[in-house]
């Protein structure tokens, strides 16, 4: 398979990984935030009732949380879409 069909070929992959990476950072964020915070929910932005540096931790740890988790997915595909193709879609 050429590097470009193997790369259109794993977009559904792709587009499946990035969801299913969404729905797990979810989950373990509200896990880490109940732990770390001993609330339920995170604070929004929009909530006056929350310092500014509760809400941006907030956001630092989702957003990292979710980065890596979705390249442990990405990656994870990847080698999967490669035992099943014998192509590497990133190349």
């Amino acid at each position: 398979m050429s590097s470009k069909g193997a790369k259109l070929a794993y977009r559904p992959f792709g587009l499946g990984a990035g969801i299913l990476a969404g729905v797990v950072s979810g989950a373990v964020f509200k896990q880490v935030w109940k732990r770390v915070s001993g609330e339920d929910d995170a604070p929004d932005a929009l909530q006056s009732e929350y310092k500014m540096r509760e809400v941006v931790l907030a956001a630092a740890i989702q957003g990292a949380l979710f980065a890596a988790t979705k390249a442990t997915i990405d990656r994870l595909g990847a080698r999967g879409f490669t035992k099943l193709t014998g192509s590497w879609p990133g190349d």
